[in-house]
């Protein structure tokens, strides 16, 4: 009997705590949401138009918003849950993300953002994130992203920007971003601004393809360093000006695969850049830069492998670049591993197989012309046709030089 009396108030005991629980439970429930338990709750019925933030779990720790009608994620939208963990806003109707939307989740592992309308990430959004796992902001409609969006942010596995219409991206867009795993950004990027990555450290892979710009423009990677793999692939690069990585330091690998570049203004890897791995990969080039225009001490190793060049006049540029002085095996690497672009008829040539030794017509022309204007243009003219043909002769000479 008194075994029996006290199995009788355990049980009491045990359903009065289930039911106070339950109906606590109850209470901090929205209702167009079902919580599952004090830390998980789904809220994917569309029914909302707000983020019901009073009414959830203090200790919520997987939050699902997906399907709503929050066009607006607020400056401290979730303030106060902040044993939250996991949190999807997946396929919402937002179109702004307002300054430090996400403050105050220091346990947030994962954010997904993904299947909205959103169009630009604003300065700040994703400012003073830390130690997250993912940043899932795939198949949206980002076009631009602001200066300083992820300054702050550190300690994160994976930024995943792909399936997005980004074209633009702005000036410190990724600054004082740190101790980013892989950051993979989206093809068809047209512009890159100058200092796009400036403070942005401690980087495992960054990844830009299927791109079409006009230009990297001077400074593109200044301030990035302590980069594992930085990777530019499949794009239309156009004009790579001078001092494109100029400020680009500390980089395990840098490889260029399967690019068209129209011309390198100069490729500058001064002995501060620290370059281990530098490899060209079924690179087009339509024009060879002048071989002073080059230099490479900042390089450990060279790769150049089914590349094609030019190989009239402008091969002789080429063998006097450091592309093929880098080391002792670097002329024949370069010309048993590369192929011809042009002219026509030597298309698809392996470098090998051109005639190189000869001197061609228009480097002696050339060196005729700089003769030339040297003996005439340096000294004082006083007639006019003496003028006229000191100008044609230097004219020439530009001509040919940069053709």
């Amino acid at each position: 009997m008194p075994n029996s009396l006290v199995l009788l108030t355990a049980l009491t005991l045990f359903f009065c705590l289930w039911n106070s629980l339950l109906i606590e439970t109850l209470k901090s429930c929205p209702l167009e949401c079902i919580c599952l338990s004090q830390t998980q709750v789904l809220c994917n019925t569309g029914g909302l138009h707000h983020i019901p933030l009073r009414h959830l779990p203090a200790n919520v720790e997987h939050l699902s918003l997906t399907k709503n009608h929050f066009p607006i994620i607020k400056t401290d939208a979730f303030a106060g849950l902040r044993a939250l963990k996991k949190l999807s806003l997946d396929g919402n109707n937002i179109t702004k993300i307002k300054q430090f939307a996400f403050r105050g989740l220091p346990r947030l592992k994962e954010l997904s953002i993904q299947y909205t309308p959103l169009k630009a990430i604003a300065r700040f959004a994703f400012a003073g994130l830390q130690n997250l796992s993912t940043i899932l902001l795939t198949h949206n409609q980002i076009a631009t992203i602001e200066a300083y969006a992820f300054a702050g942010t550190s300690n994160v596995k994976l930024i995943l920007l792909t399936n997005n219409p980004l074209l633009r991206i702005e000036s410190f867009a990724f600054s004082s971003l740190t101790q980013v795993g892989h950051l993979l950004l989206p093809a068809g990027i047209r512009v890159i601004e100058p200092d796009t990555f400036y403070g942005m450290f401690t980087v495992g892979l960054l990844k830009l393809a299927y791109m079409d710009l006009e230009h990297i423009k001077a400074f593109t990677f200044r301030g990035l360093s302590h980069v594992l793999l930085l990777t530019i692939q499949e794009s239309d690069l156009g004009v790579i000006n001078s001092e494109a990585f100029a400020g680009l330091t500390h980089v395990e690998t840098l490889q260029l695969f399967n690019n068209k570049i129209d011309i390198i203004e100069a490729l500058d890897f001064n002995e501060t850049a620290a370059i281990k791995y530098l490899k060209f990969h079924g690179n087009h080039f339509l024009q060879t830069p002048p071989s002073e225009a080059i230099s490479l001490d900042g390089v450990y190793h060279l790769e150049l492998v089914d590349n094609y060049f030019p190989c009239g006049c402008q091969l002789q540029y080429l063998l006097e670049s450091p592309f093929a002085t880098k080391s002792f095996n670097s002329t024949r690497n370069l010309l048993e591993k590369n192929y011809c672009i042009s002219p026509i008829e030597l298309n698809g040539h392996l470098m090998a197989d051109v005639e190189y030794n000869v001197p061609c017509q228009e480097h002696l022309l050339q060196g005729t012309l700089e003769s030339t204007a040297a003996l005439r243009c340096d000294r004082t003219i006083k007639t006019i046709p003496a003028v006229i043909a000191c100008i044609s002769i230097k004219f020439l000479h530009l001509t040919i030089k940069f053709s």
